[in-house]
């Protein structure tokens, strides 16, 4: 009960705080700034069109989504609402559920927004595909925000760690192909303690250059297994943040 209470008034504060209308303006913005990439390329114009609208719109979308979550769990310890909800004895782990379930049903609907103008410009099956993908990599940022500001509380430092984890995600593989093939100095002691680091972490982060591929847009769409297997990792990230953040909030005294 306290659950779905709280999802819909986080969709609800979402709607309020213009998270849609934010996502539209995107969209035109990106659509328009596509447009003039299609007028400037001379042969595939559409390929081009599309790979940079969907290049774009991804990190756009990750923005907005995380921007809103930290900015949101942030005003709400700044003006002590969340110890008046708390106060009616509303257990923390309904809170948590409820903030990150409306939060997940805003990424759904920011994924599906900046993804319009792709039916029109590449097959329906791709964009479907790449739509899922989406929402499923913000479900995870939405996650990882919603952590982040529960144990920094801070803003700046809650955004920096966010932006940092999602650049070492979306690296981390071409960090471990450079690793595994150095120019020169592979036998020394420092290339195989970085070695070992990068590959540590190459099995703890998501390989998230891997989600929400331009290719499938624009060459052809992947297997059904592929966007299986990021759905079964998005939800693997995206329990174990959910229990990171429950244990940070249930050993904190408000």
């Amino acid at each position: 009960m306290h659950i779905n209470t709280i999802c819909r008034y986080t969709a609800l504060e979402a709607i309020r705080t213009r998270v849609p209308a934010t996502a539209l303006l995107t969209l035109v913005v990106l659509l328009v700034a596509s447009l003039f990439i299609r007028e400037l390329a001379v042969t595939e114009t559409t390929r081009f069109q599309i790979g940079f609208y969907a290049t774009a719109a991804r990190l756009c979308a990750v923005f907005i989504a995380s921007l809103y979550v930290l900015s949101s769990i942030s005003r709400e310890f700044s003006d002590k609402g969340l110890e008046v909800l708390l106060a009616l004895d509303v257990p923390r782990s309904h809170y948590i559920c409820g903030k990150l379930a409306g939060f997940m049903l805003t990424a759904c609907a920011i994924a599906v927004v900046l993804s319009l103008p792709l039916w029109m410009l590449a097959p329906a099956a791709a964009v479907a595909m790449w739509t899922a993908s989406l929402a499923i990599e913000l479900a995870l940022v939405i996650a990882l925000s919603l952590f982040c500001i529960v144990t920094f509380t801070q803003l700046l430092p809650a955004a920096g760690f966010v932006a940092a984890f999602y650049l070492l995600a979306r690296s981390v593989t071409a960090m471990r192909l450079m690793g595994g093939n150095p120019v020169a100095g592979q036998d020394t002691l420092s290339h195989q303690v970085s070695r070992g680091l990068v590959e540590g972490l190459g099995y703890l982060m998501p390989a998230l250059d891997r989600w929400t591929d331009t290719a499938w847009l624009v060459n052809a769409a992947p297997e059904a297994s592929v966007l299986l297997g990021i759905g079964i990792q998005g939800a693997v990230y995206i329990a174990l943040l959910a229990a990171a953040t429950l244990f940070d909030f249930y050993r904190r005294s408000l």
